[in-house]
This record gives structure tokens, C-alpha cells and sequence, in this order.
């Protein structure tokens, strides 16, 4: 085989659809180290990165040999995203509630915050925020990314600028419009959030 590091990713992608093992090989050489960062700066934990990473490359490879690729010459972006999502999907399963402040000061679900959780009120927080994750998922793909960062993965605005590569005044922007549309959502819903939690 020719020296690899001459050889485009898309040639790599096309060899190792065609059976040759050692393809891929090279790619993960070429791209873990970025697809690693792409999902560290998501995470922030070494050991929870490196078990992303691995099923990125997993994820790739069924993707790759079930012919559900069609990303000619983009392999790069490609897997950075399937990295991204799978970051995302992480904060989803992990944290179950997270205090969402929405744009005009208040805390949704605030006065679902008692002393003690009795097995009602967990009934009730569960349900509330199985709606409040269908209603996130509804949001524009950018807004949406946003809000999970911040709110589930406790990211600065630096951090989640850095991460999806955009500017920090567009990641703000991008918060501030997918609060305002889940707001509109949950009053839709008729979901109540406390108005009142941080007095002006």
C-alpha cells in the first residue's frame, strides 16, 4: 500500500468499503486525536471521552460497512459529528434534570424543588421532564445543541463556542432563541414554571 499519509480520506473510506482492514486503521491514526477533543470538550472526562471515542469508531464502522455512507470526501466532519451526537445523547441519559433559567430570570420546575422528594413528587418531576425533553428535541438543531450544553453539560458559552465552532456571540444568540421558543412550548403545554424565582 502506498504511504498513507498521501493517500486522501475518501480513497481510505472507498479501499476499506472494498475489504481492506488496515484502511480504517489509518484513519482513526489520522483523525482520533480530533474526534477525541471534538467529545472531551463536551464531557470533560478523560475516562467517559475515551469510551465515546471508542464508540464513535464502532459507530462508523457499521455505518461504513452497511453502505450508510454518502459522504464523499467529507469523512473528517462526518465522524466528528457522529462524535458530537453521541456527546450529546451522553448529557441526555446522564443527568435527568437540570435547572433550565429561562430568559426572563425564571427556573422551570423550580416549585417541583421540595425538601424532601417524596415518591409522588418524583412521579411528577419524571413526567414533567420527560415532557420537557420532548419538547427540547423539538427545537431547531443549533438551539437545541446550545441548550443541552449549557444546561445539561454545565459548559461556559466559551466552551460551547469552542465546541460547535462558532462565535460566542452566536452561541449566545442561539441560547437566548431556544429559550424563548421552549417557553412558548411549555405555555402551550400549559406546563408550569416558577416566574417568580429570581425577583427583578
Amino acid at each position: 500500500m502506498k504511504n498513507a499519509a498521501i493517500i486522501s480520506d475518501a480513497k481510505l473510506v472507498s479501499l476499506y468499503i472494498s475489504g481492506d482492514e488496515n484502511s480504517f486503521a489509518q484513519l482513526l491514526k489520522r483523525h482520533k486525536a480530533k474526534v477525541y477533543t471534538t467529545i472531551y470538550l463536551i464531557v470533560k472526562d478523560q475516562y467517559i471521552a475515551e469510551d465515546l471515542l471508542q464508540e464513535t469508531f464502532i459507530k462508523a464502522i457499521k455505518k461504513l460497512k452497511s453502505g450508510d455512507y454518502n459522504e464523499e470526501g467529507k469523512f473528517l466532519p462526518w465522524i466528528v459529528r457522529i462524535a458530537h451526537n453521541l456527546a450529546i445523547d451522553y448529557f441526555r441519559r446522564e443527568k435527568r434534570y437540570p435547572t433550565i433559567i429561562m430568559e426572563d430570570g425564571s427556573n422551570i420546575f423550580n416549585s417541583l424543588d421540595f425538601s424532601e422528594d417524596s415518591t409522588e413528587s418524583l412521579q411528577i418531576k419524571d413526567e414533567t421532564h420527560a415532557i420537557l425533553r420532548k419538547l427540547i428535541q423539538t427545537l431547531p438543531e443549533p438551539q437545541r445543541e446550545v441548550l443541552l450544553m449549557r444546561h445539561y453539560g454545565e459548559m461556559s458559552f466559551q466552551e460551547i463556542a469552542d465546541a460547535t465552532g462558532v462565535s460566542i456571540n452566536t452561541a449566545l444568540g442561539r441560547m437566548r432563541y431556544a429559550l424563548i421558543n421552549l417557553r412558548k412550548k411549555l405555555e402551550k403545554q400549559n406546563v408550569a414554571y416558577d416566574k417568580n424565582f429570581y425577583p427583578e
